[in-house]
């Protein structure tokens, strides 16, 4: 049961992160991770409900789960949203690591940066030099995410053994693409002035 506790956690923060942001919920939304939490252990064929998730999420990066998380105590009450200026910081930060990935993933560069992972140090000592920067910045919510994603490595709390897959997976560069988006149609329509 102890392996799968990145599966529930992530069906629990998921599942409150969607389900919080319906206004007929609101009054509820103390009550929703709680409820989330005994959801997530209902068998359903010998596999936990939660389990079922994995298979479309697989194993979230530990910075998902701390941004999923942070959504989750804003939606509560419990932190102040991110203010534009750091929210636009993270949004880069992990983009940036994405264009750095993922075309090599995907075989459209016979460079093949995931391989760091695995030998981390050099990426390691550049990770903790953008976490110091942010932090002079103030960002300590992409603080937060490159600080627990490294200390997670370290501790080895994922099956997997590449630092990458710590940091960063496919639901956390589509939110970055699309809250990004977002944000530069915002900002091209501000100072458009409509």
């Amino acid at each position: 049961m102890m392996m799968l506790w990145q599966t529930h956690l992530t069906f629990i923060l998921l599942g409150f992160v969607l389900l919080g942001s319906l206004r007929c919920l609101q009054s509820w939304r103390p009550w929703l991770l709680p409820g989330l939490a005994l959801v997530s252990f209902i068998p359903l064929n010998d596999l936990p409900l939660a389990a079922y998730v994995r298979s479309f999420t697989d194993d979230l990066a530990i910075s998902t789960l701390v941004l999923l998380g942070w959504v989750s105590l804003v939606r509560l009450g419990l932190v102040e949203p991110q203010e534009p200026r750091a929210r636009a910081q993270m949004l880069v930060l992990f983009g940036l690591l994405a264009a750095l990935l993922y075309p090599a993933t995907m075989g459209l560069t016979y460079f093949d940066p995931y391989r760091w992972g695995f030998n981390p140090r050099p990426m390691i000592v550049l990770v903790a030099l953008l976490a110091l920067g942010l932090l002079w910045l103030r960002n300590t919510l992409a603080v937060w995410m490159l600080a627990l994603g490294t200390l997670a490595f370290a501790l080895r709390l994922k099956a997997s053994e590449n630092y990458w897959d710590y940091l960063i997976d496919p639901l956390l560069v589509g939110y970055c693409l699309v809250a990004g988006s977002v944000l530069c149609v915002k900002s091209v329509k501000l100072h458009r002035g409509q």
